[in-house]
């Protein structure tokens, strides 16, 4: 178990929290991982949760921590009781993957879970294990471009335009944006969603839109969904609409965002292209 009296900064030398996702650097402070231990197991969302704003309980268990005594490795456990499944955040530069995975399980067993994974934290690019997604933050300021002109909120297209949106939420329900539509029919979604249109339907589309003030008091611009159809990519489309997500979280006061782009796809490759800074790497295994 955590000492109380460790410091907090070499427990986490990636900025991603268990339970949160990844947070400006800055943040990771004791009082941050303070709070997140303060509020462990009562259902509430901090103020800062970026998940918060799907409202409903905070489904997440820190079951336990464990960290060396130098601080260059640590592993939390985290229930998720919605889904019945343990994640262990392990953060160190290196991992005996095979022990790590059945101590996971066991864990998992003892828990009443029906799953479990191991979510491997690091600051460079790790030998590939498994599924490496790469966190990039991106810096927001006055100078962002101005939106392509193709590039509209989606309730301000014209009806026949809009009408089209269910068929493009169905045809990207993987890339979430079928759980999307259910939650607008069900009620106003925190911000607008930004669209591209080609030959009168919608091509594309990343949001909803919004910013949530961070644990130190930074403005994040929150994490959004995002796709274009296959049979419009590689059209410049994706930029244009990132592009556009990033104009409005500038002109919203937005200081930053955070991503997880899949390593070497096509979003991690937009990141490349636009120069965002790497904050660290996230493997499954």
């Amino acid at each position: 178990m955590r000492d109380q009296s460790a410091p907090v900064g070499p427990v986490f030398p990636v900025p991603y929290l268990p339970t949160l996702g990844p947070v400006h650097p800055a943040a990771v402070t004791a009082g941050l991982w303070e709070q997140v231990l303060a509020n462990n197991g009562t259902g509430r969302f901090l103020a800062h949760d970026p998940a918060s704003r799907w409202g409903g309980t905070k489904n997440e268990l820190v079951l336990h921590e464990d960290a060396a005594p130098d601080g260059r490795s640590a592993g939390v456990a985290v229930l998720c009781r919605r889904r019945r499944a343990v994640t262990v955040y392990h953060y160190a530069a290196e991992i005996d993957s095979e022990r790590e995975r059945e101590a996971a399980a066991k864990l998992a067993a003892d828990h009443g879970a029906e799953s479990a994974r191991l979510l491997w934290l690091t600051p460079k690019a790790p030998p590939v294990q498994g599924q490496c997604r790469r966190i990039w933050m991106k810096t927001l300021s006055g100078s962002e471009p101005p939106p392509a002109e193709q590039v509209q909120p989606l309730n301000t297209l014209p009806p026949a335009l809009r009408a089209t949106w269910p068929d493009f939420a169905d045809a990207t329900a993987g890339e979430g944006f079928a759980a999307l539509e259910a939650r607008r029919r069900n009620g106003p979604l925190d911000g607008p969603l930004l669209v591209v249109t080609v030959s009168g339907r919608i091509a594309g589309a990343i949001g909803p839109m919004a910013v949530l003030p961070d644990p130190v008091g930074r403005r994040r611009l929150l994490p959004q969904y995002f796709a274009v159809l296959p049979g419009h990519r590689g059209q410049g489309l994706g930029r244009a609409l990132w592009r556009a997500a990033m104009a409005w979280g500038a002109q919203a006061g937005a200081d930053y965002q955070l991503l997880q782009t899949e390593l070497g796809g096509a979003s991690d490759r937009l990141c490349e292209d636009e120069a965002l800074q790497v904050i660290g790497f996230a493997t499954a295994i």
